[in-house]
């Protein structure tokens, strides 16, 4: 029988190689995908997150977990397609026009993933027409700006104001992030939340879905 401790250990350790052999051993073994995910992924992510802010793990640990937690989630997504109960809620995230950063946004976009969240991640110096075609095509619960520059930040007011253009700012909540970003400017341009790091913003995003 496969202990799927040791998968929770992998994915905490951030060890990739340990964590898909215990999924594809799982899965060999018939253990439901939705009880992998949420009995041992997510709490080892949401482990992580915490571990980073009591200041016990760093940037790199959580780099790591994610992606040993994403070779995981790799192998159980295609067997659990058209299984709407999987998922918590749907998040479009990028970096908006004009900035090339993606190591943060990147980072909240698998600490999402890994937490059970949808997430449809559309890169960097992303434009508001983009944003609102991800949003409507994906019937997205979350929008996700992320910017590391005071010269793009104010840029988030065009893309929440765009939304409102097309009718469709109350059907997506916004959340807001990046080094420059302060929860006063979020309030300023309209957000409906702001996390300062990855691991607060899983926790914001449920907030959000659960509002």
């Amino acid at each position: 029988m496969v202990d799927l401790n040791l998968l929770y250990e992998a994915i905490l350790g951030g060890k990739l190689e340990q964590s898909v052999e215990v999924t594809n051993q799982a899965i060999a073994e018939g253990v439901e995908p939705q009880a992998i995910i949420n009995g041992y992924m997510i709490k080892a992510m949401e482990e992580v997150g915490q571990r980073f802010q009591r200041g016990e793990a760093f940037v790199p640990n959580l780099l790591m977990a994610a992606r040993a937690m994403k070779g995981s989630l790799d192998i159980l997504k295609p067997l659990m397609k058209g299984d709407a109960s999987t998922s918590l809620g749907k998040v479009v995230i990028g970096t908006v026009k004009g900035d090339l950063h993606d190591i943060g946004k990147n980072l909240v976009a698998s600490m999402l993933e890994g937490c059970g969240f949808e997430v449809i991640n559309l890169g960097v110096d992303v434009g508001s027409e983009k944003f609102i075609e991800a949003v409507k095509e994906n019937k997205a619960d979350i929008l996700c700006l992320s910017a590391l520059l005071t010269t793009t930040m104010n840029y988030m007011k065009e893309v929440i104001d765009a939304l409102q253009a097309a009718g469709m700012r109350d059907e997506v909540k916004v959340m807001v992030g990046g080094a420059p970003v302060t929860n006063a400017f979020a309030q300023q341009v309209g957000a409906d939340g702001y996390s300062e790091d990855a691991s607060e913003a899983v926790a914001v995003a449920r907030k959000l879905v659960s509002a």
